[in-house]
């Protein structure tokens, strides 16, 4: 399996999330990449990650429109996409979910599970 099929796409802003999530990577035998941009996003994703994660506080992106443009591409929409977000914002989960999110998760449960996650998705 060539290194690129075992890497995982994340678009976070928040820089204890970004070693959290570099950790948990390395842990599952994943690399995590971090993208700043919806350009990079939309482009890396068609490197077909095991996984993209995105924080949907994230101010670098749009993080709703890039859900919506990622599961409207045939190429990508098939990549499992977890977003997580403040346990109070309910009205931006659904949202999430609308644009065709896997997952939505609060940003506690999300770092609690994130080795058992990027495990799951390590294959």
């Amino acid at each position: 399996m060539q290194k690129q099929d075992k890497k995982v796409l994340a678009a976070v802003d928040d820089l204890l999330f970004t070693v959290k999530i570099n950790d948990a990577a390395k842990r599952a035998g994943l690399a995590a990449e971090f993208v700043k941009s919806e350009k990079d996003i939309l482009d890396k994703a068609k490197e077909r990650p095991r996984l993209i994660i995105l924080d949907l506080n994230a101010s670098s992106v749009k993080p709703l429109s890039v859900i919506a443009a990622l599961k409207s591409d045939a190429e990508t929409k098939s990549i499992s996409l977890i977003a997580y977000l403040s346990h109070i914002q309910g009205e931006l989960k659904q949202q999430a979910h609308d644009a065709g999110a896997d997952m939505v998760m609060a940003r506690s449960a999300f770092s609690q599970n994130l080795l058992q996650i990027l495990k799951r998705h390590a294959g």
